[in-house]
């Protein structure tokens, strides 16, 4: 975090200095800038602060000319031994207002205030981040399985199919071995990568590499065939032939 302090009086920019540390121990502080000139020059030198603390009368003017010659979006502590420009002061970006000489507790209280808006603003551009960017989702790469007095753990590339026969779910792999897995079909298919994995109707959700034959059927449908599959009358309705066909063309 970098701070920057606009002060044309050397002591009270060191005992800022000094009263900031406890708040900011990790920051860098800037505190030799002390005229209009030399602020603009750094400003347009620079990257812009995390915050600053401007004094308001400075040795070569008042330092609201500062924020008519850049454009800043740095939040601003306005310190000042005048009390007639708060108005002016919360026109650019003033988060609090501190008559000199400066009161620790009103420091604590600006510092507070600063922190909070930041933490706001962090946790709002957390939220925007979080929905404008796509969610990388990811899938199961295996399933636990039983077998006998055993547990196995099958890779998800060895499987060449589910399906669902008297409400249990069974997994079949490309070499035709079959292991029950205690889970639904639905929440199968939730858990497996849509580009390899189709829900072929409410028996089968089958593999890209399971697919062994397809064939034109009644009323717009399909008929196909699975690898190591005893069942030879697998049919896709109307409804999901195109995104079936999709789905093998992508």
């Amino acid at each position: 975090m970098r701070i920057l302090i606009i002060e044309d009086e050397n002591p009270a920019a060191n005992r800022l200095i000094k009263l900031l540390k406890p708040y900011f121990p990790d920051a860098e502080i800037i505190g030799n800038l002390d005229t209009i000139t030399s602020t603009v020059d750094w400003l347009e030198t620079y990257p812009h602060p995390d915050l600053l603390f401007c004094d308001i009368q400075l040795a070569d003017g008042n330092s609201f000319e500062i924020f008519k010659k850049v454009k800043l979006s740095t939040p601003v502590i306005f310190t000042t031994a005048y009390d007639q420009y708060a108005i002016q002061a919360f026109q650019v970006n003033a988060v609090d207002y501190l008559l000199k000489p400066i009161d620790p507790k009103d420091l604590e209280r600006a510092v507070a205030k600063f922190k909070s808006q930041q933490l706001k603003s962090g946790i709002d551009l957390g939220m925007i981040k979080e929905l404008l960017e796509p969610k990388a989702q990811t899938f199961k790469s295996r399933f636990l399985v039983k077998y006998g007095e055993k547990i196995q753990s099958i890779p998800v590339d060895q499987i060449s199919f589910f399906y669902s026969e008297e409400r249990i779910t069974f997994l079949q792999t490309h070499e035709g071995k079959k292991y029950v897995i205690d889970q639904t079909l639905e929440q199968t298919e939730q858990q497996l990568d849509p580009k390899e994995f189709f829900r072929i109707n409410r028996k089968y959700l089958c593999s890209l590499a399971s697919v062994d034959e397809i064939f034109t059927y009644s009323n717009s449908r399909l008929k196909i065939t699975l690898n190591h599959c005893e069942d030879k009358d697998i049919l896709i309705s109307r409804e999901k032939v195109q995104e079936f066909k999709s789905w093998l063309d992508q």
